[in-house]
């Protein structure tokens, strides 16, 4: 497993980009400090065929394997590791709203196009009392 981050790189969509986005700069520290390697965000970005997509798949992939993570305090130190967590479904939540939003927005109704073949009150008799 490779963890690499080249700052220079995040103009394209690529691995660098998905990091920069995600928050998952610090390659120093390989697997003890990284969300996902670059081979798991390459498997994302091949799979997905938008970019919200691949993001939204990356971040489902990084929440699961942040789910097992508890937070942990000894006397006077602490570590909130569900703050990641927490931040990160937060950010998904965000992320997939946008999408839907934008679902929505391309099948709303535009005056200049032919009118929607179904509308409301098409089933209603004008004749019934």
């Amino acid at each position: 497993m490779t963890y690499t981050y080249c700052a220079e790189n995040i103009i394209e969509n690529s691995v660098d980009k998905m990091r920069f986005e995600l928050g998952d700069t610090l390659v120093e520290g390989g697997a003890d400090t990284c969300l996902l390697c670059d081979e798991e965000y390459t498997a994302m970005l091949a799979q997905s065929k938008t970019w919200q997509k691949a993001k939204i798949s990356c971040l489902k992939a990084i929440i699961m394997k942040l789910s097992y993570e508890v937070d942990y305090k000894v006397d006077n130190m602490s570590l909130s590791l569900s703050k990641r967590y927490e931040n990160l479904k937060k950010m998904l939540k965000e992320l997939e709203q946008q999408q839907t939003g934008a679902l929505i927005g391309a099948m709303t109704y535009n005056e200049t196009e032919k009118a929607p073949y179904f509308y409301l009150g098409m089933q209603q008799n004008p004749k019934a009392k």
